[in-house]
């Protein structure tokens, strides 16, 4: 493991326990990190670092249960992260959530309300948390997965879509620091990199198995989300850092 495109590199994952978040702790681990979680379900977090763990050969992969909504321990998972390891290189954001209505009219402002805590206030946590220690890696990056529907919104998805819409411009804003900060340091260009993968929908094993009949077209497995997010570390950081990475057709 530690021969991997990411030896010795340290990153977190937030949202770790879906299956995404599995597949993406997995492959980490795979490539040589030592990959820390956080999910805010203690039981959904360890199977999938047990999971990791087992598949990766005894790779180093932990958990930790983290309330993402709260600036204060978000911050405090950074702090001791960085104390631990000495370093933190990276940041996968893979905190989820969806609500949709049948119509525009329709639409239930309470939606809103949630898709605001789990899609945008958790970007702007772990953002804040881990800038100042991704910028001071030499190969930092910050991963935030979206969603199609943020360019192309729908009658029934508004709140979903402006939710997407609006975590994607919080990390455009972070890649803005990074070049910012790199042209600072007299370096050519960023040095650290926050880029967003795009995706219409994800789909696991289990989804297929429940819908065997299904296309899932257009849909990215997580195992090949996984692959793409360590193709994030294997570009230099400038033509990466504040780009749109599709996984899917553009709409």
């Amino acid at each position: 493991m530690g021969n991997g495109a990411l030896s010795g590199a340290v990153i977190a994952v937030a949202g770790a326990g879906g299956p995404a978040g599995r597949a993406t702790l997995l492959r980490l681990a795979e490539a040589g990190a030592t990959v820390v979680g956080a999910d805010n379900d203690p039981e959904r977090l360890a199977e999938a670092v047990d999971a990791a763990r087992y598949s990766a050969g005894g790779a180093a992969v932990t958990g930790e249960t983290v309330d993402l909504l709260d600036l204060d321990s978000t911050r405090d998972w950074a702090a001791r992260t960085e104390k631990e390891f000495g370093r933190v290189d990276g940041v996968v954001h893979l905190v989820g959530g969806w609500r949709g209505s049948e119509t525009f009219a329709k639409t239930n402002l309470h939606d809103w309300d949630l898709l605001e805590m789990l899609l945008i206030r958790t970007v702007q946590h772990t953002s804040l948390a881990f800038h100042e220690a991704l910028q001071s890696s030499d190969r930092g990056r910050y991963v935030l997965i979206s969603a199609a529907g943020a360019s192309k919104p729908t009658a029934g998805n508004a709140a979903y879509s402006a939710a997407k819409a609006a975590a994607e411009a919080w990390t455009l804003a972070l890649a803005d620091y990074f070049r910012k900060a790199g042209l600072s340091e007299g370096a050519d260009g960023p040095t650290s990199a926050a880029a967003i993968l795009v995706v219409k929908a994800l789909v696991h094993d289990a989804m297929r198995a429940e819908r065997p009949n299904a296309k899932f077209a257009g849909f990215t497995d997580v195992k090949d989300l996984a692959e793409q997010i360590v193709g994030v570390w294997e570009k230099p950081a400038a033509e990466v850092n504040g780009k749109r990475l599709w996984l899917t057709e553009k709409p």
